[in-house]
């Protein structure tokens, strides 16, 4: 099984030593386990979890739901919350979605009028 420190694992994730130790303090990743030294050990699977991780923070949940999805991943049991949870959060993402590309739009709008000026 290969293991990465801290900084490699902050390297890989994108996410900060301290935004690491943030979630393994809040719940949002489970305990990490330590070196003989006391040192932070990642492995794979917490690589992949934290690149889950980023992608629900990338798309706006907010930390008191990871808290709650971390939790939830730690007892086999949850699998039906875990769909609820991740279904309610891309609803979310995908009203969000909609708002910026009706932006987009009156932006475009507004472009092409402003373009039809200067060709007018």
């Amino acid at each position: 099984m290969t293991t990465y420190t801290p900084a490699e694992t902050a390297a890989r994730s994108g996410f900060s030593i301290d935004t690491l130790r943030y979630y393994e303090r809040e719940g949002i990743l489970p305990p990490v386990p330590r070196t003989a030294g006391g040192h932070r050990s990642y492995t794979d699977a917490e690589l992949g979890l934290l690149e889950f991780l980023k992608c629900l923070r990338e798309t706006g949940m907010p930390v008191e739901r990871l808290r709650r999805y971390g939790q939830l991943c730690r007892d086999e049991e949850t699998v039906p919350e875990r769909i609820a949870l991740l279904e309610e959060h891309a609803e979310t993402v995908e009203r969000q979605l909609a708002e910026v590309l009706a932006q987009q739009s009156r932006l475009q709008e507004k472009l092409t009028w402003y373009r039809g000026l200067l060709d007018g």
